[in-house]
């Protein structure tokens, strides 16, 4: 499954570079498999960024099936398509910096994620191009952002 993704990540990235301006300007990268309107990703600010950002992204109601909370995953990949970091929480119930992975969110509209720019280890992670690959309720879509030292 996660050469699977890895696939998915560098042809998306290899289809979508043409594409960074419509990024910058507001737009979000969206797979082609998904046109479900659980929820969109709006653009991180700053894009360029240094050393830190926030992404905004809306659940919308769809997302929250039979009254169940809608399930939120978020991981950062760099350009070589390695796993760098999950974004935290801004909040969220569960308490600031809570890492965004299988997080529950109780109920639809606009949140926010916040990347320090470091990796897992707590390192800063170089200039370049980074996705951000979000998932809720099976739901995919990818933000590319920009570091910028």
């Amino acid at each position: 499954m996660a050469r699977i993704r890895c696939v998915i990540l560098v042809l998306l990235s290899a289809a979508v570079l043409p594409l960074g301006l419509e990024a910058q300007q507001g737009g979000s990268i969206v797979e082609e498999a998904d046109r479900e309107a659980v929820f969109t990703i709006g653009t991180n600010y700053p894009n360029p960024f240094n050393p830190e950002t926030r992404i905004p992204f809306e659940l919308h109601d769809d997302a929250f099936v039979d009254g169940r909370p809608a399930i939120v995953t978020a991981r950062i990949y760099n350009a070589l398509v390695r796993y760098v970091a999950s974004p935290t929480a801004l909040n969220h119930p569960a308490g600031e910096g809570t890492p965004v992975i299988d997080l529950e969110y109780n109920f639809p509209g606009r949140h926010e994620l916040y990347w320090d720019g470091r990796d897992r280890s707590g390192n800063a992670v170089a200039s370049g191009i980074y996705v951000l690959e979000m998932t809720v309720n099976g739901t995919t879509r990818f933000l590319r952002m920009y570091v910028s030292k």
